[in-house]
């Protein structure tokens, strides 16, 4: 069966759908399947894509970041449900975008309720992103707002788009739990991470600043031309940031990945480190967003991203660290209750405790939710549940 994957995986470099990609699969005890194929840039034909290839992992950053915010909830530090203001003066009076008048001005009123911590890791605060809020575009073309991936603190100023606690919008809030857990802990978002999660599970290629070693190792990231075809684009997070990106700043590998989602499956722990207690990862893949529901994520920047929905038509929620899917993959794979998200850079994973499955797939090429890997993707998990 690991045959059948090498073939499905290296069919996606001959056919177009990546340059190079790296893929794996585990279970709470061991990894069960490890492969590469492709180049790590469509510029240089002699490096080839290996597992240990280093690649940007962009969104998949925040579940890592929320596991930090859960591990400073567990020692006392950080409250899921307290105004994050107390710990957070920043937010102590954000405002809520309501429009633009006729003359291009925009419409702001102070919100209604206090943001919190649990808000922030379900994307249910208010904040949202640019590439997929046409009035958050605007508001920052207008205001000379920075991306976030420039990792500027004025990246950040940026109003509210819902009222806490009314809606699901994706976006920046997980750069401010980030920020939180430097706040309780003395510490920068890396020191944090590498103190309690990568240190302690091996994940050696896994960080904000790219390592000599890493760097020697990293893939280029791509850009889908008009023709179909792949080309590299010069591409990298800020090595010296005003604050790390907890929100999408990361570096890694495939590997490295599945030993945080193995983690995950075996209740908090892998090979003797313990990162969140059983109780507080068993939540992990329940909702925490009350009655609200993941919603399809609409481009208004076509270069950065298509327009994308897991499971469309599926109810979805979230976590305080995972999207949630509430029904099985319809045509086999991932069953309810799985946890999973992804990187704009076209890279993926799900967590399936049910089934006691993991699968990590990366790549590296714009715009996120590339159909081709998209597919790619959708029969790798197939064929990952028929190992």
């Amino acid at each position: 069966m690991s045959q059948t994957l090498s073939t499905l995986l290296a069919a996606a470099i001959t056919s177009g759908t990546t340059t190079g990609l790296a893929a794996t699969i585990g279970t709470s005890t061991r990894t069960l399947y490890t492969g590469a194929f492709g180049l790590r840039s469509a510029a240089e034909p002699a490096v080839p894509f290996t597992p240990d290839t280093v690649v940007w992992i962009a969104s998949m950053t925040k579940a890592i970041t929320s596991i930090a915010a859960l591990q400073q909830v567990e020692a006392g530090r950080l409250s899921l449900d307290g105004p994050i203001a107390d710990i957070l003066p920043e937010l102590a009076a954000p405002e809520v975008l309501e429009g633009f008048t006729p003359g291009g001005e925009p419409i702001l009123r102070p919100a209604r309720g206090r943001i919190t911590l649990r808000q922030l890791l379900t994307h249910t605060s208010g904040f949202s992103y640019n590439t997929w809020n046409g009035d958050i575009l605007r508001y920052m073309q207008q205001a000379g707002t920075p991306a976030i991936a420039t990792c500027r603190r004025a990246a950040l100023r940026t109003p509210l788009v819902a009222d806490p606690g009314t809606a699901w919008n994706y976006g920046i809030g997980i750069d401010w739990a980030g920020l939180a857990v430097e706040a309780v802990t003395g510490r920068t978002l890396a020191e944090a991470i590498a103190e309690g999660i990568t240190g302690p599970l091996g994940m050696a290629d896994t960080g904000f600043r790219l390592t000599p070693a890493m760097r020697g190792r990293l893939a280029a990231m791509h850009v889908r031309t008009a023709e179909g075809t792949l080309k590299p684009i010069p591409f990298e997070i800020p090595q010296d940031p005003e604050f790390h990106m907890g929100g999408g700043g990361l570096y890694s590998t495939a590997p490295d990945y599945l030993r945080f989602c193995r983690m995950v499956l075996a209740g908090g722990t892998l090979d003797g480190a313990r990162i969140l207690a059983p109780e507080t990862t068993a939540a992990l893949g329940r909702s925490q967003m009350g009655a609200l529901k993941v919603s399809r994520l609409v481009s208004v920047l076509p270069g950065a991203s298509h327009d994308a929905e897991f499971f469309p038509g599926q109810p979805k929620s979230w976590s305080c660290a995972f999207m949630l899917n509430e029904q099985a993959h319809p045509e086999g794979g991932r069953g309810p209750g799985s946890m999973a998200w992804a990187g704009l850079g076209n890279t993926y994973y799900w967590i399936d405790p049910a089934r006691d499955l993991a699968g990590v797939l990366v790549t590296q090429s714009l715009p996120f939710a590339d159909p081709k890997v998209l597919a790619l993707l959708d029969a790798f998990e197939r064929a990952a549940y028929a190992l």
